[in-house]
């Protein structure tokens, strides 16, 4: 599992965890096989489609270029990655805990 670096929690991200889709920072050297691959095997989910985009660097006076890439990943009906609903759902418990 040395291509994903770790999963993304943004707004953008949450909304897509509705449809099933996860997103994940990855190495910009790993292959789409590669990345799917490793997703399968790490969480037991059947993979159905992935989207990546670079993220946009900030402009500074030396070009700095990312070692990463950002992958959306869509899987089947049915299936979920349970670590990161659990991390969720405790960290909305916590925010509700403090209001």
């Amino acid at each position: 599992m040395d291509g994903i670096k770790y999963s993304v929690f943004t707004d953008k991200g949450n909304r897509l965890r509705k449809k099933n889709q996860y997103t994940f920072n990855v190495e910009s050297g790993a292959t789409r096989t590669e990345i799917k691959h490793w997703i399968e095997l790490f969480f037991g989910v059947k993979v159905i489609a992935m989207n990546s985009h670079r993220i946009p660097v900030k402009r500074r006076r030396v070009e700095h270029t990312m070692n990463f890439r950002r992958m959306i990943i869509t899987i089947q009906p049915g299936y979920s990655i349970l670590p990161l609903k659990s991390f969720l759902k405790e960290k909305n418990f916590n925010q509700n805990k403090h209001i």
